[in-house]
């Protein structure tokens, strides 16, 4: 099993719904207000700003935080962000993948350099890892877009690279740069997304056991922690039964 594609959901079980949720209102927020900034504040010319008011959507996030959020950005009263990526291995020798939203990168590059060496992991330099992963879009529908065959079929259409059905819903790939096209196809045959992003997904995984498991889900735990982190990506395996218990823990 993939640890990391379980990792949010064990994350929300922890009993810290709210903090989480909190967080990650924060965190989609600023995702807004880059976008926002990033062209104009309107999201039918700017596809950007468009998936993440989608994605904070599909996240419940309230509308009065969206659209103060973007008046925010084009107030010109909100910080400047820079987006910095850092990488580095984790417990394990796991590849791991940090994506910030920063005003202030020195503090920033310290408090993750930070995670890695408590964790007895390194921060490495960019590349060092990212060549292990592939930069794709990944756009997500529910069970009810349809049966595997049919979602599939919209895929081929749209013009996405691959498709994922199991019990949780349906994953479709795309490359990088056919995001907005291909979730705009995809929105007429199947309807809206439940999430469409940018993400990195790893080419082979590396296992771990049970300790290095854990100690790595620690590690990404204490990453997404962190106020300017927007995203954590890791390539570690684990067995299906050591994750179920580190899930119950």
């Amino acid at each position: 099993m993939a640890g990391h594609s379980q990792f949010k959901n064990i994350m929300h079980r922890k009993g810290r719904q709210d903090a989480v949720r909190s967080k990650m209102f924060s965190k989609l927020a600023r995702e807004i207000v880059v976008a926002a900034k990033s062209g104009l504040p309107d999201p039918s010319m700017n596809a950007r700003l468009r998936l993440a008011i989608n994605n904070a959507k599909a996240q419940s996030m309230p509308k009065d935080n969206i659209d103060r959020a973007i008046k925010k950005a084009s107030g010109g009263d909100s910080e400047n962000y820079d987006e910095v990526r850092y990488e580095g291995y984790g417990p394990g020798g796991v590849a791991i993948i940090v994506e910030a939203l920063t005003d202030n990168r020195n503090r920033t590059a310290s408090n993750v350099r930070s995670c890695f060496t408590k964790a007895g992991g390194s921060m490495g330099e960019t590349g060092s890892v990212s060549f292990m992963f592939d930069h794709v879009g990944e756009i997500v529908y529910p069970l009810s877009a349809g049966d595997a065959d049919t979602v599939m079929e919209a895929a081929i259409l749209a013009g996405a690279d691959d498709v994922i059905s199991d019990e949780n819903g349906h994953t479709i790939v795309t490359a990088f740069e056919d995001i907005g096209d291909v979730s705009t196809a995809l929105e007429e045959s199947l309807g809206e997304a439940e999430s469409v992003r940018p993400t990195w997904r790893p080419q082979t995984g590396t296992p771990v056991d049970e300790d290095k498991a854990e100690s790595v889900m620690r590690l990404i735990g204490n990453l997404d922690d962190d106020d300017d982190v927007q995203n954590v990506y890791a390539n570690f395996e684990v067995d299906d039964e050591v994750m179920a218990k580190l899930s119950a823990a």
